[in-house]
């Protein structure tokens, strides 16, 4: 599997994203505070938080007796450049493109 096949199988899944969410709005998050905004069991909440390490999407790190969860958005970003960025390319010029066009205009 990809570093790619990771990042997307991460994504796949709504509580994944949530979790990141989650990480996104305030890093360094222990497990009972992401536990605490899902339904579902610790046990639950870290195999999710597994699979976002696996993609690098979450690193996590050991602070006195707690680990904390932090977003790496890198993963994410590369992602985007690799499948959003290079498609949007020519819809973006052809907008500059215009803009020039109709401010040349008498």
């Amino acid at each position: 599997m990809t570093d790619d096949d990771r990042v997307f199988k991460a994504l796949a899944d709504p509580t994944r994203r949530f979790l990141l969410d989650l990480l996104f709005a305030r890093d360094g998050r222990t497990l009972s505070e992401l536990e605490s905004e899902l339904e579902m069991t610790r046990f639950g909440v870290m195999k999710h938080l597994r699979v976002l390490e696996e993609a690098d999407l979450v690193i996590a790190r050991k602070s006195g007796r707690e680990k904390r969860h932090f977003l790496n958005p890198v993963p994410i970003r590369s992602i985007h450049d690799r499948w959003i960025d290079k498609y949007t390319e020519r819809q973006t010029a052809a907008l500059t493109e215009l803009k020039t066009e109709l401010e040349q205009e008498p």
